[in-house]
């Protein structure tokens, strides 16, 4: 009897291998990570044309470029989707561009550096909005400002549109002239390590049909942890621990609802550094509490355990009709250095209701499969 055993697992290994060649080889092939997109804070627009489209940080002096797919595998430069002009609001630093189509149109979110600057800052980072009539642009701005001014530097727009109509904008206040007393912060002092640490913190806010402004005062919900027994300390500490930079980071979130759950997604360290990675918090409503998960992070560097891969972060969740959900996110390789590459791996949000990412990785995967025209 366990010999019969033995030969009938033997025999269910052969045909999951079988089916994992037929899949590989003959339904759309494979990709490997990275893919050959050099963007940082990488966003896909899955357009109602059949098409992808992928706009990131980098690649253009004073605005952003796009690239388009048939497949989520190969790219091609498309071109410059939005390019700042003399009377734009933005001066310079246009980071992390999302796009969403809505009734026919297209609506560009972006950080960039302020014209606004009576004191002479360093980071006057604050969010606009562009349209356009197409997901390959040109995008102009809707108004000559930003959405809004929230009195501090913010970036990394998020937009949710929720079941009932209303719409939420989600953004990272940035870490210039925020410094925060913890115990960390006192921890890095007696070490002689740095003197305070700043920190990022990710907020919501509800946000007018036309962009044109906000309703109500912003929600802080999520930041670094104060506590040294929480948790969440260790892995969203390492860039200090290691004495990398005095900051520590919440930001690039990135907010969707499955089954009546609102998930977050956030990166943590420095955007720069090795030790950038993803974990995610969850609510039962748009603005939270959100409690982060005991699973974080969820998403981090390979390259201590065997892999190459440093720096995964500042992700986006994909869903593909009548097919699976797909984190897209920049990482770095040995082999690509400093450049922060795209990478698309699979994940899940299970039965109860906890998210996975199957990454990083570089090994062979097969080619997303999804319902054309859904």
């Amino acid at each position: 009897m366990p010999i019969f055993v033995l030969s009938a697992k033997s025999i269910r290994m052969k045909s999951l291998f079988l089916l994992l060649s037929l899949l590989l080889a003959g339904c759309g092939g494979s990709y490997n990570n990275p893919l050959d997109v050099a963007f940082g804070d990488p966003f896909v627009l899955a357009a109602s044309d059949g098409r992808f489209y992928m706009y990131g940080t980098g690649g253009a002096a004073a605005g952003f470029r796009v690239c388009v797919s048939d497949d989520l595998v190969t790219w091609r430069d498309a071109g410059v989707a939005y390019q700042r002009g003399e009377e734009s609001w933005g001066v310079d630093c246009f980071w992390a561009p999302e796009v969403y189509e809505r009734d026919g149109r297209y609506y560009l979110f972006y950080s960039a550096n302020w014209r606004e600057n009576p004191n002479g800052d360093a980071e006057t980072f604050r969010i606009g909005v562009a349209v356009s009539d197409s997901p390959a642009g040109p995008f102009t701005d809707m108004y000559d400002r930003p959405i809004f001014d929230p009195g501090y530097p913010v970036i990394d727009a998020n937009v949710l549109w929720d079941d009932d109509g209303r719409v939420y904008l989600y953004y990272s206040r940035c870490c210039y002239k925020h410094p925060v007393e913890s115990e960390l912060s006192a921890w890095a002092r007696d070490k002689g390590l740095f003197d305070e640490i700043e920190e990022s913190w990710v907020y919501g806010v509800e946000m007018k049909p036309d962009f044109s402004g906000v309703i109500g005062e912003p929600v802080a919900l999520l930041t670094p942890p104060q506590s040294a027994s929480d948790p969440q300390t260790r892995w969203e500490s390492r860039s200090v621990t290691a004495g990398e930079v005095n900051r520590r980071w919440t930001e690039g979130s990135y907010a969707f609802k499955e089954n009546g759950t609102y998930y977050m997604m956030y990166s943590a360290n420095f955007y720069g550094g090795q030790h950038y990675a993803v974990g995610y918090a969850t609510a039962g409503s748009p603005l939270g509490p959100f409690v982060k998960s005991s699973d974080n992070p969820v998403l981090e560097k390979n390259a201590d355990k065997g892999g190459e891969v440093t720096g995964t972060g500042h992700n986006m969740v994909l869903k593909l009709p009548g097919g699976g959900m797909y984190c897209v996110y920049h990482g770095r390789t040995a082999p690509t250095g400093d450049a922060r590459m795209v990478f698309i791996d699979p994940m899940e949000v299970t039965e109860d209701g906890r998210l996975k990412v199957f990454g990083p990785t570089t090994s062979p995967q097969p080619v997303p499969v999804w319902t054309k025209g859904l």
